[in-house]
C-alpha cells in the first residue's frame, strides 16, 4: 500500500528537480550545470550529493547519495568539490533493502552507492566539473562529553584505530581524535549514553579497551573588544596585527544552523552578513568561517604579499580557535579582524614557521585583553513523571545547578522541562531512579553554551589544565607580545 502511494503521489525526479534544485542549490541555475540538474539530464556533468557513508567489512567505504545530473559508471573520475580530492569510481551499486546490487552505471535521478570514494563524507558534493557545492550537512547537537580509550592489549592498537575511523565516518556526530601531547585516543559524543553505545560497538568488534571517566568539553569566548597587538615572527621579519571582538549571537546561530558556512559563495556570505547589520566592506572580506562559531575578516589596505600568506594566517587562526588561552578549549563567538601586516619580500622569510606563530601570538594577546571567559554546555531536560513525583524531579534538577522552565500536564503524567549543565549529569540516572523509584522517563539534548559561574570558574580551569598537563598559570599577554 505504501509503495503504491509513493508511485501514485510522489513526483518523479525529472519533475521534482525542476522546483527543488533552486531551493537547495545556491549556484547559478541558468548555468550549464544548473540546467542539467533542473532537467535531471543524464547526459550532463555528474553532480551527486553524498547523504550517507558506511564502511562495508568486505568492500570498504560506500558513499550513497542522490545523483542530480549525469550518468555515473565504473571508471569515472569524480572530484569532492571544495576539497581538491579526485577519486576513481571503482564500483556502482544500488541498495535493494539491506543488500547492494552491482549495476555498473546509473543515470540521473537514482540513488547510487559508490565504491572507491574513500574520502567522501555525508554532505559532500561529487562532480566532474567545478561548481558551487551543495550545503554541507550540519548537526544541531554538538559533542559535549569525551572519553579517552586505549586497547587492553597493545596488539589491538591498529584494529582500534581502524575501528575508530569507521565510527567517525558512519556517525559524524561522534568525533574521534588523537591528543598529540599524550597519544591518547579521544571519543567525543553528545552525552554519556552516546559514548556508551560507541563503547558497545567497539566491544562487539572484539576489541577490549580501557576507557577513562567521561570528561565535559568546554568552550572559551571573549566578553568585550580586545586591543590590537603586534605579533612578530620568530625571525622578526614579519609583523601581523589582529584585533578580536565578540561575534554577534545571531551570526553564531546562523553558523550553528548551517545557514552560514565557509564553503558558501563569498558574495552570498557578504549578502547574509549585510542583512544582519555588518558593514559592507567587512562583509565582503571574510576569509574564514569556523564551524564552531568564529570568523576571520581581512580589513587591511594595500598590504603587500598578503595573498601569498593568506593560507598561513588562516592556519594560525584555526590553531587558536581550536585551543584558547584559558585551558586550551575550543573558542566560540570570536570575530578576528586582520588590521595590518608587514611581510618580508622574500618568500623564504615568510613561510609556515614564521607566519603561523606570528598570527597565533597577536591573536592570543588580543583574546587575553578581551576578558576571556569559560563556557559550559547546557542541556535541555524533559522528564515525564506521575503528578505526585513532580516535586522529586524538580528537586533533583535544581540540586544539580539546573533550572525549571516549565511544568505541564499531559493526561496522566506531569511534564517537567528545564535546563541542566552537562557537567552535572554523570550521575543523573541514579539520582532520578532513586528519587522517583524508577517512575521518571527523561531525556536530554544540547541547548546552549553559557558562562561557567564565577564561583566555579577558576576551579574548573585549573582542573582542565591539570588534566591536560598544562602549567597551572594561565598565560599572560606578555607571554606572546612585547608590551610597550
Amino acid at each position: 500500500a505504501i509503495l503504491e502511494m509513493v508511485i501514485n503521489h510522489h513526483p518523479p525526479p525529472h519533475v521534482a528537480q525542476r522546483y527543488r534544485i533552486p531551493k537547495i542549490w545556491t549556484g547559478d541555475i541558468e548555468s550549464e550545470v544548473g540546467q542539467a540538474m533542473v532537467n535531471c539530464d543524464e547526459n550532463g556533468p555528474i553532480v551527486m550529493i553524498v547523504t550517507e557513508v558506511k564502511v562495508d567489512p568486505q568492500a570498504g567505504v560506500v558513499a550513497t547519495g542522490r545523483l542530480f545530473s549525469g550518468t555515473v559508471k565504473e571508471g569515472d573520475i569524480v572530484q569532492i568539490v571544495g576539497r581538491n580530492i579526485k577519486k576513481r569510481v571503482q564500483q556502482v551499486t544500488v541498495y535493494m533493502g539491506p543488500n547492494r546490487e552491482i549495476v555498473g552505471m546509473l543515470p540521473a535521478g537514482n540513488i547510487p552507492a559508490l565504491l572507491g570514494i574513500e574520502d567522501a563524507r555525508a554532505g559532500d558534493t561529487l562532480s566532474t566539473v567545478d561548481l558551487v557545492p551543495f550545503e554541507s550537512l550540519h548537526y544541531v547537537s554538538e559533542p559535549v562529553v569525551t572519553i579517552s580509550v586505549e586497547p587492553k592489549h597493545s596488539r589491538d592498537l591498529p584494529k582500534l584505530v581502524d575501528f575508530l575511523n569507521k565510527l567517525s565516518i558512519e556517525d559524524p556526530t561522534l568525533v574521534t581524535t588523537v591528543r598529540p601531547e599524550t597519544g591518547e585516543y579521544l571519543i567525543s559524543g553528545m552525552g554519556t549514553l552516546h559514548l556508551e553505545i560507541a563503547l558497545t560497538w567497539i566491544a562487539k568488534a572484539g576489541i577490549e579497551v580501557v576507557a577513562s571517566k567521561p570528561i565535559i568539553l568546554y568552550r572559551e569566548t571573549i566578553s568585550r573588544r580586545g586591543k590590537v597587538f603586534e605579533g612578530k615572527s620568530p625571525n622578526r621579519h614579519n609583523r601581523i596585527y589582529i584585533q578580536v571582538e565578540p561575534l554577534e549571537e545571531e551570526i553564531i546561530q546562523l553558523i550553528r544552523r548551517g545557514e552560514l558556512f565557509n564553503e558558501m559563495d563569498r558574495k552570498q556570505i557578504a549578502r547574509i552578513l549585510r542583512d544582519h547589520g555588518w558593514d559592507a566592506d567587512m562583509a565582503r572580506n571574510v576569509w574564514m568561517i569556523d564551524p564552531k562559531g568564529n570568523i576571520l575578516v581581512d580589513m587591511t589596505k594595500g598590504a603587500q604579499y598578503l595573498q601569498e600568506s593568506k593560507a598561513l594566517i588562516i592556519a594560525g587562526f584555526q590553531d587558536v580557535m581550536e585551543r584558547g588561552p584559558l585551558a586550551e578549549e575550543a573558542m566560540r563567538g570570536v570575530k578576528a579582524i586582520l588590521v595590518n601586516v608587514e611581510l618580508h619580500e622574500d618568500p623564504v622569510h615568510r613561510g609556515y614557521a614564521q607566519i603561523v606563530p606570528a598570527t597565533r601570538r597577536t591573536l592570543y594577546a588580543s583574546i587575553l585583553s578581551a576578558d576571556p571567559i569559560l563556557l559550559e554546555p547546557i542541556l535541555k531536560i524533559e522528564a515525564k513523571v506521575p503528578p505526585e513525583l513532580m516535586g522529586a524531579v524538580t528537586s533533583v534538577i535544581t540540586s544539580k545547578r539546573g533550572k525549571i522552565l516549565n511544568v505541564t500536564q499531559q493526561e496522566y503524567v506531569t511534564v517537567v522541562s528545564g535546563e541542566i549543565p552537562a557537567a552535572e549529569t554523570f550521575d543523573l540516572s541514579e539520582a532520578m531512579r532513586s528519587a522517583t523509584m524508577g517512575k521518571a522517563f527523561w531525556a536530554t539534548e544540547f541547548s546552549a553554551w553559557k558562562p561557567v559561574p564565577a564561583s566555579l570558574r577558576d576551579k574548573v580551569i585549573q582542573e582542565i589544565r591539570k588534566r591536560k598537563g598544562l602549567p597551572p598559570r594561565i598565560p599572560q599577554i606578555s607571554d606572546f607580545v612585547e608590551i610597550r
